[in-house]
């Protein structure tokens, strides 16, 4: 099953997504919510039906005379108001990788535990452009990653229970702005204005009945649902990353034990896996120039449009932006 949240009479409205066309989850069904928010609240009343109705579009039953024309309308987030969002550090290949590049043993802490921050939930967006401010734009950068979304309220969960906790994955750009990033960890907090400008998750939700497919075993001495899934992303058209949600090391099942150890996750959380090994240009850069002093950096600029996609999970297109403004944090240094 794909949800998708849309802009419909200036409200967010939750439909399916079947073919390329949108079906108002309220009007093909009076049970059905109108909203994301309102459906994973009542998650586990309203997913069988939910299911039923998925399985009467897809056969016919309910025909596209009731649907709309997925490019007639303004995509938002697939959960458009988040009650939280953290992200995790789930691929050994991109931390390895970094450190390596930046001339640092691997840590060892890695795999001990997982590990997450957190981010903005009220900057979470969905396609369409990025705005970014002056600052942004010093050393900006993308990061590939699959996010989850909570269905349902838990606390000190164990991983081996945690996936009956996940209400779907989508595809997730974690936006960086690296020097804003990088200035303000020096002090051992952050990373906070190099991430909070914006956190891109879309274009659907998609359930795990529709991924189970692509299931395959968890990592070794690792425990919970894991997925084979391709993970790509282009910038101008130019493919600069590639890898697979099947290469996490760290589940969604155990970080959301950790996530839960003594407090409350509620409907709404969302949650991100990190970044995948290539999935950024701070890695990538940091690749090219351990193997050629002479590699040209490569980072975000206005204009540029960023593409990811997951197997499965749809393909995310947002357009960065330059906001009308010349303020600068970094000017404001003493």
């Amino acid at each position: 099953m794909k949800l998708v949240s849309y802009l419909r009479e200036g409200h967010d409205q939750l439909a399916f997504l079947v073919d390329n066309f949108l079906y108002d989850c309220d009007l093909v069904h009076p049970e059905l919510p109108n909203s994301m928010n309102m459906f994973l609240h009542y998650w586990d009343d309203m997913y069988p039906v939910a299911m039923a109705v998925d399985a009467a579009i897809k056969d016919g039953r309910i025909g596209k005379a009731n649907g709309i024309d997925l490019n007639d309308v303004q995509l938002l987030a697939p959960v458009p108001f988040p009650t939280s969002c953290r992200d995790g550090y789930a691929f050994r290949q991109h931390v390895a990788a970094a450190r390596r590049n930046r001339k640092v043993d691997m840590i060892a802490e890695f795999d001990q535990y997982p590990i997450f921050y957190f981010t903005n939930h009220h900057s979470v967006q969905g396609p369409g452009d990025i705005l970014c401010m002056p600052d942004h734009f010093e050393k900006l950068d993308f990061e590939l990653e699959a996010a989850i979304v909570i269905c349902k309220q838990g606390r000190n969960i164990p991983a081996e229970e945690a996936d009956s906790y996940i209400g779907g994955l989508m595809v997730m750009n974690d936006m960086s702005a690296r020097r804003l990033q990088m200035e303000e960890m020096l002090l051992n907090l952050g990373p906070a204005k190099g991430k909070d400008f914006s956190t891109v998750i879309g274009p659907c939700l998609v359930t795990l009945d529709e991924l189970e497919q692509f299931e395959i075993p968890a990592k070794e001495n690792h425990v919970g649902k894991a997925w084979n899934l391709g993970m790509k992303c282009w910038v101008n058209g130019i493919q600069v990353s590639e890898g697979n949600v099947g290469d996490m090391d760290w589940t969604f099942a155990e970080i959301i034990e950790r996530c839960s150890y003594g407090v409350n996750i509620q409907p709404g959380d969302v949650i991100g896996s990190g970044t995948v090994g290539t999935g950024c240009f701070l890695e990538l850069n940091g690749t090219g120039k351990l193997n050629d002093s002479n590699y040209p950096e490569q980072w975000l600029q206005e204009g540029d449009v960023v593409e990811m996609e997951i197997e499965g999970l749809g393909r995310l297109k947002n357009k960065i932006v330059k906001e009308d403004s010349t303020f600068s944090l970094l000017a404001k240094k003493k």
